[in-house]
């Protein structure tokens, strides 16, 4: 992977539709962190969260590359803050509270 720890950057998050089964794509700003990447917003209710949740293999695009990985929800306080204070380094959105998908790169 070519992002260092720490890193923020726009991805195309991959996953497979928990209903329909086809594959649906979106856009994100995520974190390289501990050699894994995250994903992150205010509310568990978007269909990239749900899909990743329920279909835990998922594909991560950014800079020509394609890395896949399985998905899981962080549950660690703490590290879901230090993934917000990363993401969003000195804005005042880095104290929100989020909930945070995990992607361990295969």
């Amino acid at each position: 992977m070519a992002k260092n720890n720490g890193d923020a950057f726009k991805a195309k998050l991959v996953t497979k539709g928990r209903i329909s089964g086809k594959s649906h794509s979106v856009w994100l700003r995520g974190v390289m962190y501990e050699d894994k990447i995250y994903f992150s917003r205010h509310r568990p209710d978007s269909d990239w969260f749900k899909n990743a949740l329920v279909n835990h293999k998922v594909l991560i695009q950014y800079d020509d590359l394609e890395v896949s990985g399985k998905a899981s929800l962080v549950t660690d306080e703490n590290l879901a803050k230090k993934i917000s204070e990363l993401k969003y380094p000195g804005e005042e959105r880095a104290k929100e509270h989020r909930v945070n998908l995990q992607v361990q790169p295969d």
